[in-house]
């Protein structure tokens, strides 16, 4: 909102007490609610980003895990994480998918 459009409106976000202007202490808060929102946004970005470098990793991974156990001469072992593989990668997949469309929806909802 423009300073213009504010004094028209006869609101702003920061007037918690309603009479109409905004004191330095209302003002302060403002500002310290909006420091808090975006270091807010600026760790769930980070959190995302460690989550999708994890996730990417741990699919890179996976099928070094099954040449390593083949080539270590755990046959079996190797098989049996070769049969997992596929519950894996769609798990992983679906867990990342999931938690970025429920991210995209709440911004979506906030705006």
């Amino acid at each position: 909102m423009g300073e213009e459009e504010i004094k028209a409106a006869g609101y702003h976000p920061a007037d918690t007490d309603g009479d109409g202007s905004v004191s330095t202490k209302e003002h302060e808060m403002f500002l310290e609610f909006k420091r808090k929102e975006l270091e807010d946004a600026d760790a769930r970005r980070d959190a995302m980003r460690k989550m999708t470098w994890f996730a990417l990793l741990g699919m890179l991974l996976y099928p070094v895990g099954i040449l390593l156990t083949s080539m270590l001469g755990y046959e079996k072992t190797g098989q049996i994480i070769a049969d997992i593989a596929p519950t894996y990668f769609v798990a992983i997949s679906a867990l990342v998918a999931a938690y970025f469309g429920a991210n995209a929806y709440s911004d979506a909802k906030k705006k």
